[in-house]
């Protein structure tokens, strides 16, 4: 447990600290009137205090990310944890404060503005695209996830299993259910439906957290007992994976949420509409960023410990990362407590999956300057939108698991050279931002080459190619964007 107690209090730090060195290079403007109050419709719009937006973006962008990826992840031993407390605080959370800074700069706008602005409308075009698909994916991923949950709770709590309902019945029931809410919150105004039933959705995430957490030291099983109880430093930097699947690139698609995810840049316009004043972004955007990793700390461990062997963790994993969260709090907080933790996990991909309908609607808008005050308006982007999800959710889950892994990581590899090209231009200390767009577009290249559902190439050639690609984007990126007087943000 100390290892563990040590890699939160890295990501406290990361707060208390880095955070603060990120906003002193972009520098705030307290006196600067945001879009919440300049551009209030009472629709997107809407002024919040920074503690419900604080809430509202960690649900937002906490989807199943970061509790089924660090499950996955929990394969490859306790190199792990090393990825989730440096990926949060060096790339993760530095992605997600300065996407939500330049959104408030730019009157909450979405990620494929900002990207025609600081790198030119090819980049544009190209994340309209991007984005749009990957919110289509997100939407639809985070239907099955909750609904398989809820069905397992369902069948759990009747003892249904030979019942008159079978399982694909109430899975099909509790789908629709997701489905229909999902429709409802991505068409009222923000603060009638999600910024109420939050605060609910928040106090169940909380209950998980901690849950777990106590479920944890009061099994007394906070040791690493699935991968070994004899884990030294230099075991966090072992490969323990039992298929012995490289750490390169894959662990760092595998850990998305929790470490870097470039579906926050999605989520992050929607709260940078609410906030009341810039010096609240830190704590928004930094902050809640900080609070996921610790939350894929806790699941990691759970995945590290929970198990007496790798062998049991791989054949929980023989289903979905969904088994092992069902097994895991019912075995450490019992029947009632561990349905509680469920509810928990639960509300994480509905969360998501709604403000990324949501987040589709505004970026289609966005693109075709469509305005969206009227609800007639906003039905005539989201029905095609729901259909078209629907639709896609008919393609088998982990062929759009795969694919939503890669345009997620590579959604915030573009996002991270956007930021770098703001800081440059302004003449401002980029390497914050730089380094980890070098970083994930290495990771991104490589995997896409060398992954089945990319080009299939061998693995070391992947390599070497995606370290040479990324050598040449660098370069490109440093002919092209100079620093300028130029006050693009004003």
């Amino acid at each position: 447990m100390l290892w563990f107690l040590a890699c939160v209090a890295l990501l406290l730090m990361g707060y208390f600290l880095y955070s603060q060195v990120i906003e002193r290079i972009f520098g705030i403007r307290p006196e600067r009137a945001t879009p919440a109050h300049t551009m209030a419709d009472g629709v997107d719009y809407v002024p919040m205090s920074k503690r419900k937006i604080w809430l509202i973006q960690l649900l937002n962008i906490a989807g199943t990310g970061p509790i089924f990826g660090p499950i996955l992840g929990a394969l490859y031993g306790p190199v792990a944890m090393l990825w989730i407390v440096f990926g949060c605080i060096f790339a993760g959370a530095v992605h997600d404060y300065l996407t939500g800074m330049l959104s408030i700069r730019n009157g909450g706008a979405n990620l494929p503005f900002l990207a025609g602005k600081y790198l030119g409308k090819p980049f544009k075009h190209f994340m309209n695209i991007l984005a749009v698909l990957l919110l289509l994916l997100v939407g639809v991923v985070f239907v099955a996830s909750p609904a398989s949950l809820l069905t397992n709770i369902t069948m759990d709590l009747s003892g249904a299993t030979n019942g008159s309902w079978s399982k694909e019945t109430i899975l099909a029931v509790w789908t629709t259910v997701i489905f229909a809410y999902y429709i409802l919150a991505t068409l009222v105004p923000i603060d009638k439906i999600i910024g109420r039933i939050y605060p609910i959705f928040g106090a169940l995430l909380l209950f998980m957290t901690f849950g777990m957490l106590y479920g944890l030291l009061a099994n007394d099983i906070s040791f690493f007992r699935t991968v070994g109880t004899d884990i030294g430093f230099a075991d966090f930097f072992k490969n323990m994976h039992p298929d012995n699947v490289p750490i390169w690139p894959i662990l760092f698609l595998t850990i998305a949420c929790g470490a870097i995810s470039g579906f926050h840049a999605t989520q992050t316009p929607l709260m940078a509409r609410c906030a009341e004043n810039e010096k609240e972004a830190r704590f928004i955007f930094y902050g809640a960023m900080i609070a996921e990793g610790v939350i894929a700390l806790i699941w990691c461990m759970v995945g590290l410990s929970f198990y007496d062997s790798q062998a049991g963790l791989v054949e929980a994993l023989q289903g979905t990362p969904s088994k092992v969260v069902y097994d895991s709090a019912v075995g450490m907080l019992g029947m009632a407590g561990g349905i509680m933790a469920v509810l928990g996990v639960v509300v994480l991909p509905i969360t998501s999956g709604d403000t990324a309908f949501r987040a589709a609607r505004l970026t289609i808008a966005e693109w075709l300057n469509f305005e969206q005050k009227t609800l007639m308006k906003r039905l005539m982007i989201a029905l095609p939108l729901f259909v078209v999800g629907f639709l896609v959710s008919k393609v088998d889950f982990q062929i759009l698991w795969r694919y939503f892994g890669w345009a997620n990581q590579t959604t915030a590899m573009v996002t991270l050279w956007v930021t770098s090209a703001y800081l440059m231009n302004k003449g401002k200390f980029h390497w914050v931002s730089t380094v980890p767009a070098i970083f994930m577009t290495a990771v991104c290249t490589t995997f896409i080459l060398n992954a089945p559902i990319g080009l299939g190439l061998d693995y070391d050639l992947s390599v070497w190619l995606g370290l040479a690609i990324t050598a040449v984007s660098f370069v490109v990126f440093m002919m092209m964007v100079r620093p300028t007087k130029q006050q693009l943000d004003d």
